[in-house]
């Protein structure tokens, strides 16, 4: 399984229109994708009361073993479903605590509804509509919505 994810994250990169999305940081500011062109980049949506908020520990342990080669992993914490604790200290708290948490993480963002992190007339995270498939080379070989 981790190979698997490994050649996923080696095999998915950034497209041009994603590259141009910035999340807001839940530590303030913003994180830019166009700040991290030409990295493998895994975009994660998570929760913290969800059955798959284990994940956190994969991920944490993942961005350890591969970032130095240019690995990034960016948590976006969803407010859907009522799996996300209420505010953005709390999530971070949580991880930290839980965790070990050191990737960088957005707001709590939504699919469902208008968000921090979704851009003004939309009502969907525009990087969850744009994924590009690349080679080794980087080269783009398809493009999937």
């Amino acid at each position: 399984m981790r190979l698997l994810t490994w050649v996923f994250i080696m095999l998915t990169t950034l497209p041009a229109l994603a590259a141009e999305f910035v999340f807001e940081d839940i530590d303030g500011g913003q994180i830019s994708l166009g700040d991290l062109r030409g990295k493998a980049v895994l975009v994660v949506n998570t929760a913290s009361r969800c059955g798959f908020t284990s994940q956190y520990a994969g991920l944490q342990k993942l961005y350890d073993t591969y970032k130095d080669e240019g690995l990034e992993i960016l948590a976006v914490p969803s407010g859907d479903f009522r799996q996300e604790l209420k505010s953005e200290d709390m999530v971070k708290q949580f991880c930290e605590i839980n965790y070990g948490l050191t990737i960088p993480m957005t707001t709590i963002s939504s699919r469902t509804r208008r968000s921090r992190n979704c851009p003004q007339g939309s009502h969907k995270p525009s990087w969850t509509r744009a994924r590009a498939r690349r080679d080794a080379t980087g080269s783009s070989t398809t493009r999937a919505r």
